[in-house]
């Protein structure tokens, strides 16, 4: 029992420091993961054409580590973004999150999480942010519509 409460504390400090590696360009590796955040790029929606694979291609690079490949979450660590209603709900709201972060406590499907949303400002830009927002608003279950670089850059802290 306790080999496997100390594999389980392990397995969440190495989930924790992906989510909160910045983005520094770094290509994928050839893990099972890699393969899996590939599979769900390819089956990114069209609805919104390059925008919505642009956003993909962001979500895998600095978000699926997290939210997973499937916007599935991780139980009690991470929310999921898919059926989540801030996702698909008044865009501004998403788009502060994605850009400022967000911290403490939130409840997502009856499941409390209180952790931390790392800030992407500072390391995507506003396009970047649109894309990856919009991707996250269309993709899986979510039917929410595109949002535009202008948007992202008229929320505000």
């Amino acid at each position: 029992m306790k080999r496997l409460a100390g594999l389980c504390a392990l397995l969440s400090i190495a989930m924790l420091a992906a989510c909160a590696k910045s983005n520094d360009g770094a290509s994928a590796s050839s893990s099972p993961q890699a393969s899996t955040q590939a599979s769900a790029a390819a089956s990114a929606p069209v609805q919104n054409g390059a925008m919505a694979n642009d956003g993909a291609k962001v979500y895998l690079q600095n978000c699926a580590s997290c939210h997973q490949a499937g916007g599935q979450g991780v139980t009690d660590t991470f929310p999921p973004l898919d059926g989540n209603p801030v996702v698909t709900s008044d865009a501004a709201s998403l788009i502060h999150i994605v850009k400022y972060g967000l911290n403490g406590k939130i409840t997502v499907a009856k499941s409390d999480y209180n952790g931390m949303m790392p800030a992407w400002a500072q390391q995507l830009s506003d396009a970047d942010i649109a894309s990856v927002v919009t991707y996250i608003r269309s993709a899986w279950t979510n039917k929410a519509g595109a949002v535009t670089e202008s948007q992202v850059a008229g929320v505000s802290q």
